[in-house]
């Protein structure tokens, strides 16, 4: 049992053979061996748990981020199996969603990637140190949607009807995704003195917040990246730098005791 539940080939290989049981039903193709295949791995992975957990200790068990991963992600599954044996809950799509989330599972083979740890501290670095750039950003978003939300709710109650509709629409804008469509909803039928105006207006908004803002964001947090990744490099640069210094002040005290038997000897 230990073999077999602790082995990560056989155990990926049934996380694979689950992913495409369930992207196959997806698809719209049901039968019974396509449920008694989901059925039984959904069995191996509660048996992995109940196996880990003697092995490890419940307490080890839970507390590994992968294996909180996969108890969780396998315990929150197991509603879906209900429609293979109550059919009228069938209609219930959050049970049949449910079991979509044993794809994470495939995150487990994450643990192998080189050097993992170091991109993940790399990552969470470079969040901390542009955390305040990306409040600052937030905070613009928001008044310029409760600007837009004053000024253009008649004219574009799809887009700025409630703050929250102007927060989307400011942040669609912003990422460049069919900005343009805004502006014309905007301007509809104008004088075309404000037309201009408007669609200025929000030319201004996207090279501000799109273009530049969105420039700014990604190169604070590549450099954020970047600047962990060469922490290593600068350390050894300093341990080379620091062995220098060693070798020439040995040399030196060597020279002077040579100079000074020099002296001696004359």
């Amino acid at each position: 049992m230990r073999k077999i539940f602790l082995n990560e080939k056989i155990t990926l290989s049934v996380v694979i053979l689950n992913i495409l049981v369930i992207f196959v039903q997806e698809c719209g193709l049901e039968n019974s061996f396509l449920g008694i295949a989901d059925i039984l791995c959904t069995l191996f992975f509660l048996l992995e748990i109940v196996v880990k957990n003697r092995v490890k200790g419940f307490r080890k068990y839970w507390t590994d981020g992968w294996d909180i991963l996969d108890g969780t992600v396998t315990l929150l599954s197991l509603p879906s199996l209900l429609v293979y044996f109550v059919p009228e809950i069938a209609s219930l799509k959050i049970l049949i969603a449910l079991r979509s989330l044993r794809v994470f599972k495939m995150f487990r083979t994450a643990r192998h990637f080189p050097r993992l740890k170091e991109t993940w501290k790399g990552f969470i670095l470079a969040l901390r140190q542009s955390a305040a750039f990306l409040l600052a950003y937030f905070v613009i978003i928001v008044v310029v949607a409760m600007f837009n939300c004053a000024v253009f709710s008649k004219a574009a109650p799809e887009y700025f009807g409630t703050p929250l509709d102007g927060i989307y629409a400011v942040f669609q804008m912003f990422t460049i995704e069919g900005w343009y469509e805004i502006p014309n909803a905007v301007v509809g039928e104008m004088h075309p003195v404000w037309m201009h105006l408007v669609r200025t207006y929000f030319c201004l908004l996207l090279i501000g917040g799109g273009i530049i803002g969105m420039s700014l964001i990604n190169s604070i947090f590549v450099d954020a990246m970047a600047s962990d990744n060469n922490d290593g490099v600068l350390e050894r640069l300093d341990e080379i730098k620091r062995q220098l210094d060693d070798n020439r002040r040995q040399i030196e005290q060597l020279q002077e005791k040579l100079s000074d038997s020099g002296k001696i000897e004359q």
